[in-house]
C-alpha cells in the first residue's frame, strides 16, 4: 500500500505533517476528514514524489482562477436554490466549465457523492482548488441547513479577495516594470556602449575621469569574475527558497513583510480587511469563534498573523472573549480590537465586522495610491542617478578630448 505525506490544520488551527498508507489520496482525505482536520496537501511520499511533482505540474499549468471558482459557486448555488439534485448540479457543471483541471475535480467529486461521502469530503478531496475557508464554508451551510446563503456569502469574499489581489498587483506592477527596464539598461550601458567609448578615448591619450574609472572597474569584474555573483545570487535565492519553504521561515519572511516601511502597513491593512470580512461572514452562517479562528488561521494568507490565531485559540478554550485575546497580539490595530468589543457588548458582531472590512478596504486604497506617489518619485531618482552617471562617464572624457582637438 503506498504511503502519502500530509499537511492539513487541526481543531486548534495548527498545522499538522504526517505520513499514512493508503489506496488514493482520496482516502488521504477521507482519513484526514475523520480526524477533524481540514487537509491543505496531499502528496505520494518516497517512490511516488515524481507522480506527485507531475500532477503539481499539472494543477499549475491549469490553475482554477478567481474568476472561474467565482463562476462556479454561482451556478451552483443557483441550482441548488432551484431544488436541482447534487449530482445534476455537477453534471451541469461538468459540461459547462472550459477548465480542464476543474472539470476532472468535478467529475472526482460527483463520483465520491454517489459513493455516498457528503458534500463537504468532496470538496475537502481537491485543496489546490478548494480553500479551507471554502471548505469550512460549505461545512457551515450543510450544518446549518442554508447552504445557498451560505455559498452567496462565499462568492462576495472570493470576489472581494480577488479585487484587493488585483489593486496590489495593479499597483506594484508599474514600479516592477521600470525597475527590469533600469536594470536591462544598466548592464546594456555597463557591457556595450562604456567599452567601446573609453578604447576610443585610451587610443587618443586621454586621462579617463573618476566616474569612467569606476564603470570600467565594474566592467573588467563583471566580464572577468562573473561566475561569483551570479553563483551567490543563485546560492542566495535558492537557500532562500528552501528556507522561506519550512515553518520558521514562513514565518519570518511574513513578519518581515509586514514590518517594511509603508508596505508593511499595506500588508497590515489588507489582511485586517480580509479577517473582519471572513469573520463577519463566518460569525453570521452560524460558524462559532473558535472553528472560525481555526479557519482563518489557514486562509489569512500571513503566517506571522496565523501564529496569532493559534494563541487566540487557547484563551478562547479558557472562556475569554475575543476582544480581550487580540489585545495581546501583536499585528491587530486598536480599531479592530475596539470595533469587535463593541460588537460583543452590543450582540452585533458580524456588522461591527462588516464595518472594519469597509474601513480597510478604504484604507488599502488609500495605501496603494500612497505608495503609488512614494515610489514614483524614487524611480525617477534612481533612473536620473542612473543616467547621469553613464553620462558623466562618457561626456568628461568627450569634453577633454574636445580641447585637446581645438
Amino acid at each position: 500500500m503506498p504511503k502519502f505525506s500530509y499537511q492539513a490544520i487541526n481543531e486548534a488551527g495548527v498545522t499538522v505533517k504526517e505520513v499514512v498508507e493508503a489506496d488514493s489520496a482520496e482516502a488521504v482525505n477521507s482519513i484526514i476528514l475523520s480526524r477533524g482536520q481540514i487537509p491543505t496537501q496531499v502528496s505520494l511520499a518516497g517512490g511516488g514524489a515524481q507522480v506527485a511533482g507531475f500532477k503539481k505540474l499539472i494543477e499549475r499549468l491549469t490553475p482554477v482562477k478567481a474568476p472561474e471558482l467565482i463562476l462556479f459557486t454561482k451556478q451552483f448555488k443557483t441550482m441548488l436554490r432551484a431544488g436541482v439534485s447534487m449530482l445534476k448540479i455537477l453534471e451541469v457543471l461538468e459540461s459547462q466549465t472550459e477548465n480542464p483541471n476543474l472539470k476532472t475535480v468535478i467529475t472526482t467529486m460527483s463520483r465520491d457523492i454517489q459513493e455516498g461521502q457528503s458534500l463537504v469530503e468532496a470538496f475537502g478531496k481537491h485543496p489546490h482548488v478548494f480553500s479551507p475557508l471554502y471548505c469550512g464554508m460549505v461545512l457551515a451551510g450543510e450544518n446549518s441547513g442554508a447552504l445557498p446563503e451560505v455559498l452567496d456569502r462565499l462568492t462576495f469574499i472570493i470576489e472581494h479577495e480577488n479585487k484587493v489581489r488585483s489593486e496590489i498587483k495593479a499597483a506594484l506592477q508599474y514600479p516592477l516594470i521600470v525597475i527590469g527596464l533600469l536594470t536591462g539598461a544598466f548592464f546594456i550601458l555597463l557591457t556595450f556602449v562604456i567599452p567601446r567609448f573609453v578604447g576610443i578615448f585610451t587610443r587618443v591619450g586621454v586621462d579617463l575621469p573618476l566616474p569612467t574609472k569606476i564603470t570600467m572597474l565594474m566592467y573588467q569584474f563583471l566580464i572577468q569574475y562573473w561566475y561569483f555573483p551570479l553563483g551567490i545570487t543563485i546560492a542566495l535565492l535558492v537557500g532562500l527558497g528552501y528556507y522561506f519553504r519550512s515553518d520558521q521561515g514562513k514565518y519570518v519572511r511574513d513578519a518581515v513583510l509586514l514590518r517594511v516601511l509603508v508596505m508593511g502597513s499595506m500588508f497590515i491593512k489588507a489582511a485586517m480587511s480580509r479577517f473582519a470580512s471572513i469573520f463577519s461572514i463566518l460569525q453570521s452562517s452560524g460558524v462559532s469563534a473558535r472553528d472560525a479562528m481555526r479557519i482563518l488561521a489557514g486562509t489569512i494568507g500571513n503566517v506571522a498573523i496565523a501564529k496569532e490565531f493559534e494563541q487566540i485559540n487557547e484563551q478562547l478554550e479558557e472562556g475569554r472573549g475575543i476582544s480581550e485575546p487580540l489585545r495581546s497580539a501583536k499585528f491587530f490595530t486598536p480599531i479592530v480590537i475596539n470595533m469587535i468589543a463593541i460588537g460583543e457588548e452590543s450582540g452585533n458582531l458580524d456588522e461591527m465586522l462588516k464595518e472594519v472590512s469597509d474601513h480597510y478596504d478604504v484604507e488599502m486604497e488609500y495605501a496603494m495610491k500612497k505608495l503609488s506617489d512614494a515610489i514614483g518619485p524614487l524611480l525617477t531618482v534612481g533612473l536620473a542617478v542612473v543616467v547621469g552617471f553613464f553620462a558623466l562617464a562618457i561626456f568628461l572624457p568627450m569634453w577633454d578630448m574636445t580641447k585637446m582637438v581645438k
